[in-house]
């Protein structure tokens, strides 16, 4: 069974940064496609980053240059460091996976850590 556990949520003053982790068990993150996604309740869910299986790597064009998608394959652990955070960031991020490429669906998805940005 597929767990993906989200966290470094918190709150955060506009400009300032957070970590998310990510971590995994019962699917190994060096093998699978994997990525970030955040909603803001009543909306879709949207895009943060995707990383897929043979690490091509694509971001939201409202985070690039400010969110950088990482993982730590010891710990089976992915991160997503947000710098310049802005009010407009603030969302539950949600970590997902699939095993090998990215068929179009992700398989798993974590609980979700909640992202609040003050102005």
């Amino acid at each position: 069974q597929v767990q993906l556990v989200e966290s470094g949520g918190g709150l955060v003053q506009a400009g300032g940064s957070l970590r998310l982790s990510c971590a995994a068990s019962g699917i190994m993150f060096t093998s699978s496609s994997v990525a970030w996604y955040r909603q803001v309740p009543g909306k879709q869910r949207d895009m943060v980053v995707t990383v897929t299986n043979t690490e091509l790597t694509s971001y939201a064009d409202s985070v690039k240059g400010r969110f950088t998608f990482s993982r730590d394959s010891a710990k089976n652990t992915v991160y997503l460091q947000m710098n310049s955070l802005a009010p407009d960031d603030a969302a539950v991020y949600y970590c997902a996976a699939s095993r090998g490429a990215f068929g179009g669906r992700w398989e798993d998805w974590g609980q979700g850590t909640q992202v609040t940005v003050s102005s």
